[in-house]
């Protein structure tokens, strides 16, 4: 019998090989888990939670309102509104410099809290800082408008049907011998719920007068709810000016 050559069954045997290599790749899945997940492609599996923090970030929204010039300084406010309540209030900018810094540093911290209680714009000055508390729910009823309209949802306790029904406007300007008086007033209802004068004479005198009179005639107009209200003693010209542009606002809104 003839022997085969070395070299040839060498070659034989190699080739058997190589067919059986190729014959096993051939079996094997045409995707390999390991390598699609490194590329990114493997779906989570079957009831993976999603991450906590994405229900939350869904539902929660920051506004700032705009800015409130005062006399004083200007005022701005930012809110955190979460699923229609106010979570968190600040104030982004407030009167600073010599006795202004020491008054925003005890104000702003009653006036965050208050809003944050109230879920409104309707909290009372703090004492001692009227033209910080009035710039500080300007722009606090700004931020909560603002809010409404994103569809964060409602910061008012009456609901969203409250809600809807409040406007906020601001009567013509009413020149005076010491300077314009202008009145913004926020209407829910029917009633007014909010009056502030948004400008009013000053310098001089005149800064103590509008800062005694201007909260008394804000209460007033809530009070009767029209503009048929008293004249603050002292403050003639202003409560005149005040009345004139309260009655431009409620005409305005219907009332």
């Amino acid at each position: 019998m003839k022997k085969s050559h070395p070299i040839r069954r060498a070659v034989l045997a190699t080739a058997a090989t190589v067919s059986g290599i190729v014959l096993l790749l051939s079996l094997k899945p045409a995707t390999d888990p390991g390598s699609a997940a490194a590329a990114g492609g493997a779906a989570p599996p079957a009831g993976a939670a999603a991450p906590q923090g994405g229900a939350q970030a869904a539902g929660t929204a920051t506004v700032t309102g705009a800015v409130a010039e005062t006399q004083y300084g200007p005022v701005q406010v930012r809110l955190t509104v979460s699923n229609g309540k106010i979570t968190q209030a600040e104030a982004v900018q407030a009167p600073s410099g010599g006795q202004s810094s020491q008054i925003t540093a005890d104000a702003v911290p009653q006036l965050n809290q208050a809003a944050v209680a109230a879920q409104s714009a309707e909290i009372d000055a703090v004492s001692g800082a009227t033209y910080t508390s009035t710039g500080y729910r300007e722009s606090l009823q700004s931020a909560l408008d603002q809010a409404r309209a994103s569809g964060s949802g409602s910061a008012d306790q009456g609901g969203s049907g409250s809600a809807q029904a409040a406007r906020t406007v601001t009567g013509a300007v009413a020149q005076t011998q010491y300077g314009p008086v202008q009145v913004r007033i926020t209407v829910s209802g029917g009633k007014i719920t909010q009056a502030e004068a948004v400008q009013a004479p000053s310098g001089g005198q005149s800064s103590q007068i509008t800062a005694d009179a201007v909260p008394q005639l804000n209460q007033a107009a809530v009070a009767a709810g029209s503009a048929d209200i008293d004249a603050v003693s002292g403050a003639t010209y202003t409560s005149s000016g005040y009345r004139q542009s309260l009655q431009s606002a409620l005409d305005q809104a219907g009332g």
